[in-house]
């Protein structure tokens, strides 16, 4: 439906089915992959079902009471050989350890597999509140003077965005252009070589001229790095605390500033509180 709806033709495979459960492209190989799978989607197989699916060779086969690392190994399967996937989860994908989830994890990384992780805002969508992460996959890290890629082997890049965003009403954010173009370019500043990264700021397709990290924002780290945090990938155990500057106030007069706007605020709640109680007596339900 949605195809049709925006004319565009696409192989929907040789039979009505799902794909993810009974794979209709079995020989796909895409250089790159977007997706937004159903976050968490439970009773997906069961326990005899897929267990020797070619998808998830070598590596274990993902739990029946979540879907998202059955998504995440479908879509790895589909990659070329120097292809990347870009997908959205639910931020339990970067550390959940249940039934195995965790030693999936382990595997992608271990294999070299993950790319850049990116932790987002809540509110981003209108059917949930929770916040959400990117995952960028690939199956191939070495230098690539074609696409203009440095060799990033044993890296992955950490974003923690979700000091990121603007309120557009009172229960949802979305992200500005400046905010995404932020994300963007940390990435593209990360992942090309220098030719290509000069290219790129030259052409105004990225304001950063060079990568380095951020704290509190940013963190290219290695597998030992992902390993001493036990294999989580949430990007906040990497990032940091951002920088705070200075104000060159001193601590005594900040304090008394601040204890001068408490006191304030305290008398300013016992007058509310008298004319809360005066206007329940005059109502009847005084005490």
């Amino acid at each position: 439906m949605n195809l049709a709806i925006r004319g565009l033709a696409g192989n929907l495979g040789e039979r009505p089915a799902d794909t993810f459960f009974a794979d209709q492209h079995k020989d796909l190989k895409a250089d790159f992959i977007m997706a937004n799978p159903p976050f968490n989607l439970k009773d997906w197989r069961s326990d005899a079902e897929l267990t020797d699916d070619p998808r998830f060779t070598g590596y274990r086969t993902p739990p029946t009471g979540n879907a998202n690392y059955g998504w995440i190994l479908h879509m790895l399967s589909k990659l070329s050989e120097t292809g990347t996937a870009g997908f959205v989860l639910a931020n339990g994908s970067m550390s959940s350890n249940t039934s195995g989830e965790g030693e999936i994890r382990q595997q992608l990384i271990e294999n070299d597999r993950v790319e850049c992780m990116i932790a987002l805002p809540g509110q981003l969508f209108y059917t949930t509140q929770i916040p959400v992460c990117v995952w960028f996959i690939t199956k191939d890290k070495t230098e690539n003077k074609v696409k203009g890629y440095r060799n990033r082997e044993k890296e992955t890049l950490f974003i923690d965005a979700r000091a990121l965003g603007t309120m557009i009403s009172r229960t949802n954010k979305e992200l500005t252009k400046d905010d995404i173009a932020l994300i963007a370019d940390t990435y593209h500043a990360w992942r090309s070589d220098e030719t290509e990264l000069k290219a790129r700021v030259e052409r105004g397709e990225c304001k950063v001229e060079h990568y380095q990290d951020q704290a509190g924002f940013s963190k290219s780290a290695n597998i030992e790095d992902i390993k001493a945090h036990d294999y989580v990938l949430t990007p906040g155990r990497y990032v940091g605390a951002a920088d705070v500057e200075d104000d060159g106030i001193p601590f005594e007069t900040k304090m008394r500033e601040l204890s001068q706007t408490l006191y304030k605020q305290m008398n300013q709640s016992k007058e509310l509180d008298k004319t809360i109680r005066h206007n329940l007596e005059a109502l009847g339900y005084g005490e």
